[in-house]
């Protein structure tokens, strides 16, 4: 697939942006960039709704500060805290994580994504999470709900029908992130699918994309 129009890029990105900047979410994560609280905060909202995460996030940072903390516990104990967000797998690559931080990297997570995705439980999102939100890179992310603004802005029903795989979207979504606000975008991105443009009823009507949407033009 072609990149959209540069025009059209650049108007995305403008409109994204400012909405982001009145209707972002405040969350807890969001205010840090440390890279072990970026990877609880991932790892934790994999599969998991936003308002069941906070209370846990902040439970599991009370008991594990540091990534050094959570390699000496117990995976147990780390199991137990992690209880009732589900998707069990989860706190047991979280510890595994720590552990090959701290005996490898000397406690810091790596910012490279080849590194990272060596890790238990680490794909290319979270890898791209991770370097977004904690180091500062202008890489992209894909989640469920990026997939789907994507999907109804730049493809439409037609397009979106004959896809198949996720390169089209990964590509698609690298193409869109402006130099220098890759954490605010991806951030924007994501509030927008889980907010706006969701899977049912979406905010059609007062959505800033709707002149260049291609799913709204046919609806």
């Amino acid at each position: 697939m072609q990149p959209p129009p540069l025009s059209t890029i650049r108007r995305f990105q403008r409109r994204l942006l400012a909405w982001y900047a009145e209707h972002g979410r405040d969350l807890p994560w969001r205010r840090t960039r440390h890279p072990y609280r970026v990877l609880v905060s991932e790892i934790m909202l994999q599969q998991t709704q936003v308002d069941r995460v906070v209370p846990k996030y902040r439970e599991f940072l009370r008991h594990f500060p540091t990534i050094e903390k959570l390699a000496a516990a117990p995976v147990d104990a780390v199991r137990r805290l992690w209880y009732p967000l589900g998707y069990n797998i989860r706190p047991i690559r979280l510890h595994a994580i720590a552990c090959e931080s701290v005996a490898r990297y000397a406690g810091r997570l790596p910012d490279r994504e080849e590194a990272l995705r060596q890790m238990p439980g680490i794909g290319r999102y979270t890898a791209g999470a991770i370097l977004s939100f904690a180091y500062g890179q202008d890489t992209a992310v894909l989640d469920t709900n990026v997939r789907r603004v994507l999907g109804r802005v730049f493809l439409g029903p037609r397009r979106l029908a004959r896809v198949r795989g996720q390169r089209i979207f990964w590509d698609l979504a690298a193409a869109l992130v402006p130099r220098g606000r890759g954490y605010d975008f991806n951030q924007a991105l994501m509030d927008f699918g889980a907010t706006w443009c969701t899977p049912r009823k979406p905010r059609c009507a007062p959505c800033p994309m709707k002149r260049f949407c291609a799913t709204y033009r046919v609806a």
